[in-house]
């Protein structure tokens, strides 16, 4: 089967397994187009799987923003109407660096961004504590972060430094929860043409895509299993799981 069948047919981990060992032979004309319509597929479920969450959120009242100073603050934004047009400027400004993962790409098509985290400028009594609530940054936000000197100065001292530069996608679990923190979650900007990317300083260890299943699989928030926290969560598992499709 192709690699789409067998996505379809349920091997979505084993799917992108074998994807990652073609390197750059992904992008072979007798692959790339079967890869195209798998990532296709993953990120149309990612999008159903985040609109799935916030409404079983909202239903609870989760507490989300609810003043907007930057796209990246809304709970779910649609893909951009200048999408294509911003990933081109956001390649040009990496290409010093290397190349956006694929799957990153694919994201900002058709899912467009996500920010589940709890509004506590608010109401500092979060439902769940250090959950990680799942949050990719807006194209259009992160396409004007890069793009700013200083910015552009750390990726090429980071890139002169350890032989590799990211971009910052999300904010960690302390940060999120307003308890100082670390370095942002952030995916490599690869040296070649790649799928998908590690994402890295988060706690798994793994890619992009393994990363957005990890959330998936905690109905959107990493971490709310963690014992140490004692969160409450096993009602809203119950009801959003089922609803959940595998990527």
């Amino acid at each position: 089967m192709t690699f789409y069948e067998r996505y379809l047919n349920g091997e979505t981990k084993e799917v992108y397994d074998d994807i990652h060992k073609l390197g750059e032979k992904a992008f072979l004309t007798e692959n790339i187009i079967d890869i195209e319509k798998v990532l296709i597929e993953t990120f149309e479920r990612v999008s159903y799987n985040l609109n799935v969450i916030y409404k079983e959120l909202t239903d609870i009242n989760y507490l989300f923003k609810t003043s907007f100073k930057f796209n990246s603050d809304c709970p779910l934004v649609k893909p951009l109407s200048n999408t294509n047009q911003l990933l081109d400027k956001l390649e040009n400004l990496v290409e010093p660096f290397g190349y956006v993962p694929e799957s990153l790409k694919m994201f900002y098509k058709i899912v467009g961004a996500c920010n589940f985290g709890w509004d506590y400028d608010t109401n500092y009594n979060f439902i769940w504590d250090c959950a990680d609530p799942i949050e990719i940054i807006s194209l259009d936000d992160l396409v004007s972060q890069v793009a700013n000197a200083d910015n552009l100065e750390f990726l090429e001292d980071s890139y002169n430094e350890d032989g590799f530069t990211s971009l910052d996608l999300s904010r960690d679990y302390f940060h999120k929860d307003d308890i100082s923190g670390g370095p942002s979650y952030s995916l490599q900007i690869t040296p070649n043409k790649s799928i998908d990317a590690p994402f890295l300083y988060e706690e798994n260890d793994t890619y992009f895509i393994n990363y957005l299943r990890i959330c998936f699989e905690n109905c959107g928030f990493s971490r709310i299993t963690k014992p140490e926290y004692k969160n409450d969560y096993k009602v809203f598992f119950e009801k959003v799981k089922p609803q959940l499709k595998k990527i």
